[in-house]
């Protein structure tokens, strides 16, 4: 029998001078999550946190979906958010800090946070067999000059 991985627990969040620390040099972080929404339209929920407090003008963000679908090998993407949204980093048993995405207003004020650049949607990639094969959600941090 399988065994169910375990929830990531935040142990604690970073407060906005904590985050402003950790995100210096950091150019995005990709997460990846298996889609667990009723009708999802592929099997992995992936959200990409541009380190900008700047919106995307709206003729250059299927560009930089492209970018990103193209780097990891993402296909069928549906269903996409994207816009300037409060993200929070919780420090969990994992090496890097988990970003969260704030989608209700309970969590926005609730949570230390930052402004980013959110793409939030649902696709495919067999770059991710971990989320794929056993449901484990993960981040990885791209610096600059990476």
């Amino acid at each position: 029998m399988q065994k169910k991985p375990e929830a990531l627990k935040a142990e604690k969040y970073l407060s906005p001078a904590e985050i402003e620390s950790h995100l210096d040099g950091v150019e995005y972080i990709i997460m990846a999550a298996p889609a667990v929404r009723d009708g999802a339209k592929g099997p992995i929920h992936f959200t990409l946190f541009l380190n900008t407090k700047d919106p995307l003008p709206p003729e250059i963000q299927p560009a930089v979906l492209d970018k990103f679908a193209a780097q990891y090998g993402i296909t069928g993407i549906s269903d996409l958010f994207s816009q300037l949204d409060r993200v929070a980093f919780a420090e969990t048993s994992q090496q890097t800090p988990m970003p969260l995405h704030l989608y209700t207003m309970q969590e926005k004020a609730a949570l230390p946070s930052t402004v980013m650049y959110v793409m939030d949607f649902e696709g495919d990639s067999d770059n991710f067999p971990e989320v794929k094969e056993r449901q484990l959600t993960g981040w990885t941090y791209s610096y600059n000059g990476e």
